[in-house]
């Protein structure tokens, strides 16, 4: 039986409530959808699986008339539509939950909701609007409540609710757990089965997460390279074969689970770092110490007292959901934030912290989270990227010596396995992975007794994954600590030895990998001990 036979077999007998056909769209000679076909049903979540960069994104942008297709035809049951803006697609019933929230802080629960309304505005109405919305879709939210005082998940709570309140038809979900805990999770896609079950609505969850669209989905479409690779009912399949159709090859789901968004089936090999220890902090005195830190941004406390050791040889993870404090600890490591109080200190000796490139001269390095604004200098060429922090090494006489610099440049493309035109290349032309590599040559080649690495597997496709895995394990292996900061909960159990837990800019529990559990984690999350 041909892919196209068997997904004429699954497909349900009603008319579906979204299909796309032969959809296409091009940037210049880059093909982000192919011929892209996706049939989505009445009373289903449908998962749209694929790796970073398969085209996810731009599908639908397409269905939400932010993009324009190139060719191809949408269906609105029976009828072709041309979607031209945002406004069209809502006005025939689609509706989106998009990956980062789009609310405006300072503003209350009920101000954002109805957020692009026209007419007079009614308080009143709009605050039994939204509390007739929550209660309908087991949603409980205080609609006079400051978005900027609200939990992640209660943010992710108001963009459901500003959705639902205008009756889509079709919801679309982009990667909607990235800052939930497992809890927040677990409700929201009870919440997304009431809605599809008793209303008969459509919903589309994108993700890369194998797990994920295992849990929640009746079908799943998985996109590679902007092509549909495979369709199928996802009772019908299972993890291995849907890893397999979404990389183009065979993987374990034991050394790869975490690259695809899963606890792995087996723990790390014996002697790995990241190997379950018996929960004691190592004997080794600290690479790096944070004691005390508290930085407070706008009257706002950020970190508070926030201490940790990490030893020689450590992968020690830092876990938490989105907007805990994280981003601020890593630019206090990246030397962008001064703490209103505490220390850091590098091999046993302390870092002056007002002083700039006092960090780097003591021996840390960071892989930073965003590696656009503050990893790597885009117009510059991937030889001048890797030598900026090294620059004794390639100077004669007080300049730079490009022979020098490109020797060097030379052995870190070959020892990283960059993948670079030419060492004049500008950074910004290499791919994701790559630009990643840049950044962890230089840091690495740097030779630190600390590695900061933050969120750095982010927008990376599965490969890329891998290799930053490996690479961290043998900077550890090497001697050298490792603090990996993460929202991903199977990256750092993967990973690390020990797991420290920040919630509210606060240290709320340290495990070993072999204490942790999903449950203890998430309790740890939601500032409640384990």
């Amino acid at each position: 039986m041909t892919e196209d036979e068997r997904a004429r077999e699954l497909t349900p007998p009603s008319a579906p409530a979204l299909r796309l056909r032969g959809i296409r769209k091009s940037y210049g000679p880059v093909v982000a959808c192919d011929a892209v076909d996706l049939a989505v049903h009445r009373g289903e979540i449908h998962g749209l699986l694929g790796e970073n960069g398969a085209g996810k994104s731009t599908l639908m942008k397409i269905l939400l008339g932010l993009v324009q297709r190139d060719a191809g035809t949408i269906m609105h049951g029976d009828d072709p539509v041309e979607i031209g803006s945002p406004q069209e697609a809502v006005a025939l019933g689609i509706g989106m939950v998009h990956q980062h929230f789009s609310l405006i802080e300072p503003l209350t629960v009920w101000e954002n909701v109805i957020l692009g309304d026209t007419g007079k505005i009614d308080k009143t109405a709009a605050c039994d609007q939204v509390r007739e919305v929550s209660r309908r879709y087991g949603l409980p939210i205080d609609p006079l409540a400051r978005v900027d005082r609200l939990s992640a998940g209660e943010r992710q709570r108001v963009e459901l609710i500003k959705c639902l309140r205008r009756d889509p038809s079709v919801l679309v979900l982009d990667e909607p757990t990235s800052v939930l805990t497992q809890a927040e999770s677990a409700e929201l896609f009870t919440v997304l089965r009431h809605v599809v079950r008793s209303e008969n609505r459509a919903v589309i969850l994108i993700s890369h997460k194998l797990a994920e669209i295992t849990a929640a989905t009746d079908r799943v479409t998985v996109l590679r390279r902007g092509r549909v690779v495979f369709h199928s009912g996802t009772a019908d399949t299972g993890p291995q074969e849907l890893a397999r159709r979404m990389v183009g090859r065979e993987v374990s789901l034991g050394a790869e689970a975490a690259a695809l968004g899963m606890l792995p089936v087996d723990g790390p090999a014996p002697g790995e770092p990241g190997t379950p220890g018996d929960g004691t902090p190592p004997a080794a005195a600290p690479a790096l110490r944070l004691r005390d830190l508290t930085v407070t941004v706008d009257g706002v406390r950020v970190l508070s007292d926030l201490s940790l050791d990490v030893a020689p040889g450590e992968i020690l993870g830092l876990y938490g959901v989105e907007g805990n404090g994280q981003a601020t600890l890593g630019d206090l490591l990246s030397g962008l934030v001064v703490p209103d109080s505490g220390a850091v200190e590098i091999s046993g000796r302390p870092v002056d912290l007002n002083r700039p490139g006092a960090l780097h001269a003591a021996g840390l390095g960071i892989v930073p989270e965003d590696r656009h604004s503050s990893g790597v200098v885009l117009d510059m060429s991937v030889a001048e990227n890797l030598v900026m922090k090294s620059l004794d090494g390639v100077t004669r006489r007080g300049f730079v010596s490009r022979r020098k610099m490109y020797a060097e440049a030379r052995r870190l493309v070959a020892e990283f396995n960059i993948v670079t035109p030419s060492m004049d290349t500008p950074v910004r032309s290499l791919s994701g992975g790559n630009q990643q590599r840049v950044v962890l040559a230089r840091e690495l080649s740097a030779g630190p007794a600390v590695l900061i690495a933050a969120q750095p597997t982010h927008g990376l496709d599965v490969g890329a994954i891998e290799d930053m895995y490996r690479r961290l394990r043998d900077a550890a292996s090497g001697g050298v600590a490792v603090l990996l900061i993460s929202t991903e909960l199977e990256e750092v159990m993967a990973l690390a030895s020990r797991i420290a837990v920040i919630s509210s800019g606060r240290i709320t529990g340290v495990l070993s990998t072999g204490e942790a559990t999903a449950e203890r984690l998430g309790m740890l999350v939601g500032g409640v001990a384990a």
